[in-house]
């Protein structure tokens, strides 16, 4: 029999639907089950109105054999099957989707879902197979057609036999070779990961015939028993995923029993959002918050995102669209009718629809954070250490376009509480004569406490937030300021907590110290920026602190990305004049100017360990303490 051309510039088009649509081979099989549960569908749909199908929801499968011997992977189902002008339009037109054309005219009645639109996935069969051979008999027909094809040459449709309706697709694998293992789609370890992954949700048992082993009859009740090796029909697939089920059918067993298998973590989540929306958009997810980070959550490496599922098929594994950046520790699937997909079914179109369910998303993830910070503080402090940096890029992020949105889940450390604090959790213990929040970043907790500043903060009453991760400093940057209370560094900033008695003794102070001010500098040279007066150490003699906005420590941090940068804080020294150290050297520089020189020295070296920042030479400075105190 003559070969029929296909229709459609078929041989140009069929080469691009098997080398270039699809991104991986496997999809090959989600493809083709898709199609043989649409089928079902269709036949399921008419048993509703037609006694004589015969046939209850639980009559029909879908069947998978794998021939190794003969090379072949065949997928069966018992659904509405395929007369000969079908599979002439539906096989050898490409781009022709019965499903689509059977789901616009049902739609006209009611919803039915459906699972194929574009009618391309049949041809992703030619991907694995040199030959697809398609034997199907249409539902009320005796007549049974056989399609067969060895790709863009064209195909046959001859009679043959089909003992009741369906279609079987049986691939022809292509042979192995050193880049391509054709054959692994015949090893049931294969086929039943495959089925798992993408099709496990398919409402229609994915049944195969598999091998596996089980006691003999003769010893099975005995201590000891022997196994036999035996062949037996499994289901591979789930078919009802928990996240179709309502809310209040689903016990927590249920939900953390489907995280730990769908995400492989062992440790329970620490939350769960389950979620069932109809509207303009429709769509049900399940996401879960997790108790830990993955060891590469903060690496490039890490993927993050949702699985997105069509109909309970798997599109994506890693959505990211539907989860903004600073939420990307949330772990979860969505499944929707109402995405856009591309011909594949392998990637997005980016749509109103997506924005709405990842603009919905986060404000259920940001509403349960917010729940679990009021009422579990004890689960919220587990949740921030692992993901709270996350938080905090988020805030910084996009130059700051999410910070009202985050700035209320964000934790500091506080001088006073001893503990995290919320920024809120702040403000509302503040002193009614503090109008400012104080901060200080460092590379400790232990190290910020011991500050004059903190401590002089202390000592009037007020708290103080000890930044010690390298995102902090760049918070309050970005926030300016919290319920009209602005940020203000006590390393930088002014504090402005003098009194004008105050502020004119301490400019007196100044001018009387003003050589000795002068000499400090003109000694130290480049070393520093200025040398001040300060009254603000309490009973210490000095310390270091940097100009500008940013901390010693994101210096360290800038040359840690980058040895050759020449970013630099400028270094400015901080004197107490009445110390008594000061008060010698200020002598000093009137009667002994060596020795005036090597006490600022001391001084510097002292101002350098006060900031945490290395000392220029250890041996001399420990020199020059002894031969000063000697």
């Amino acid at each position: 029999m003559a070969k029929k051309q296909f229709k459609a510039e078929s041989k140009r088009l069929l080469d691009l639907m098997i080398n270039s649509i699809y991104t991986h081979r496997e999809i090959f099989l989600r493809e083709l089950i898709s199609n043989a549960s649409d089928a079902i569908d269709k036949l399921a749909y008419r048993a509703l109105t037609d006694e004589s199908v015969g046939l209850n929801r639980s009559d029909f499968a879908i069947t998978l054999s794998a021939d190794k011997e003969n090379g072949t992977l065949t997928v069966s189902d018992n659904g509405i099957g395929m007369s000969r002008e079908e599979m002439e339009e539906n096989l050898g037109t490409i781009a022709h989707s019965g499903s689509l054309g059977f789901k616009q005219e049902m739609e006209k009645k009611e919803d039915i879902d459906i699972i194929g639109q574009f009618g391309v996935g049949f041809y992703s069969a030619f991907m694995v197979a040199e030959k697809v051979t398609v034997i199907s008999k249409k539902f009320g027909s005796d007549e049974a057609w056989k399609w067969e094809s060895t790709g863009a040459d064209g195909y046959t449709i001859t009679p043959c036999e089909r003992e009741a309706a369906g279609t079987d697709v049986i691939m022809t694998l292509k042979k192995d070779t050193e880049d391509e293992k054709y054959s692994e789609y015949l090893s049931e370890y294969r086929i039943r990961s495959l089925v798992r992954k993408y099709s496990d949700y398919i409402r229609y048992p994915i049944r195969m015939e598999v091998e596996t082993t089980r006691p003999t009859e003769e010893t099975k009740d005995s201590d000891k028993p022997e196994y036999e090796t035996v062949r037996e029909w499994q289901t591979l697939n789930s078919m009802v995923p928990v996240w179709q089920k309502n809310k209040k059918d689903v016990t927590e067993e249920e939900y953390d029993s489907f995280y730990r298998e769908k995400f492989y973590d062992f440790e329970k989540p620490l939350s769960v959002i389950h979620l069932s929306v109809e509207g303009a958009v429709t769509y049900k997810a399940l996401l879960y918050i997790p108790a830990k980070a993955p060891y590469d959550f903060y690496t490039k490496d890490y993927k993050a995102g949702l699985q997105l599922y069509s109909s309970g098929v798997l599109i994506m594994e890693n959505c990211a669209d539907l989860l903004p950046e600073h939420f990307r520790f949330v772990r979860g699937v969505v499944d929707t009718q109402d995405l856009s997909l591309n011909i594949s079914r392998e990637m997005l179109q980016h749509t109103r629809e997506l924005k709405f369910i990842a603009n919905n998303l986060e404000k259920k993830i940001k509403a349960e954070l917010e729940k679990m910070l009021e009422n579990d503080r004890e689960k919220y402090e587990k949740f921030y250490a692992a993901f709270g940096r996350q938080l905090k890029f988020g805030v910084v992020s996009e130059f700051g376009a999410h910070k009202e949105l985050l700035q209320d889940l964000i934790e500091f450390y506080s001088d006073k509480e001893q503990k995290l604090v919320t920024l809120k959790e702040y403000c509302a213990a503040m002193p009614e004569s503090q109008k400012h929040i104080y901060f200080a970043a460092g590379s400790s907790v232990e190290h910020l406490a011991k500050l004059p500043q903190t401590a002089m903060l202390r000592e009037r009453g007020f708290d103080v937030l000890l930044l010690t991760e390298q995102v902090d400093e760049f918070i309050p940057q970005t926030l300016q300021k919290y319920e009209e209370h602005e940020f203000r560094n006590i390393l930088t900033d002014d504090l402005d907590l003098a009194t004008d008695e105050e502020k004119k003794a301490a400019e007196e102070k100044a001018e009387a110290f003003k050589d000795c001010l002068t000499f400090m500098k003109d000694t130290l040279g480049d070393k520093v920026k200025e040398v001040r007066v300060s009254t603000d150490l309490g009973g210490h003699a000095v310390t270091m602190v940097p100009d500008g906005g940013m901390s010693f420590e994101m210096e360290k941090y800038f040359h840690a990305l980058d040895p050759k940068s020449d970013y630099h804080c400028g270094r400015i020294l901080e004197v107490n004049a009445e110390h008594p150290l000061l008060q010698r050297l200020q002598k000093c520089v009137q009667d002994d100017a060596e020795t005036a020189k090597k006490l600022t020295e001391l001084l510097y070296a002292q101002g350098l360990l006060m900031a945490n920042l290395p000392l220029e030479d250890p041996t001399a400075y420990s020199d020059l303490v002894c031969e000063l105190i000697g």
